[in-house]
């Protein structure tokens, strides 16, 4: 066994590269981490927001931002209507959320009715407005914590449509 002669320092060289390199592992996993929870965070309550505010839309009975109008068949231009203000509500992110919409109502015996295709039920009606959605982490280090990397939600709004002609 050597004996350390007095005066004489060990060497300490790449310590510090050796301690930053295991602190900053720990670090950057949190820092990414906080990262993509706040930004899943703040998509679902964006989507939250566009779901409601094509609901309120919905309900008014009112067609006049449909992107593509049918003259004959009103029910088609609320729900092309509904579905345009939740997109320019989303701010931005409609495309990248893979969004799949579904209306339905409260029927007379209280059952949840799945409605036909294009259409935003009639006035005096309970609308559930819900959305599907699916969206990529930003970063890999939460997305094993998600199947196939990708975060799914649903989104929904219940409003009762106004008497409207």
């Amino acid at each position: 066994m050597r004996s350390r002669k007095p005066g004489r320092k060990t060497s300490e060289r790449g310590v510090a590269t050796v301690e930053f390199a295991l602190v900053a592992m720990i670090f950057f996993t949190v820092f990414f981490s906080v990262i993509d929870f706040s930004y899943l965070l703040f998509v679902n309550l964006t989507m939250q927001h566009a779901v409601r505010e094509g609901a309120r839309y919905a309900v008014t009975g009112r067609s006049d931002i449909d992107p593509s109008p049918d003259p004959g068949n009103p029910g088609q231009s609320r729900y092309d209507a509904a579905i345009e203000e939740m997109r320019q509500s989303s701010m931005g992110l409609w495309d990248s959320v893979s969004p799949v919409v579904t209306f339905r109502i409260v029927d007379d015996g209280g059952a949840i009715v799945n409605l036909p295709a294009n259409s935003a039920g009639a006035p005096n009606e309970i609308l559930i407005i819900g959305l599907h959605c699916t969206t990529a982490t930003l970063t890999p280090f939460t997305a094993p914590f998600f199947a196939g990397g990708k975060y799914q939600f649903d989104v929904s709004a219940t409003m009762r449509t106004e008497t409207y002609k």
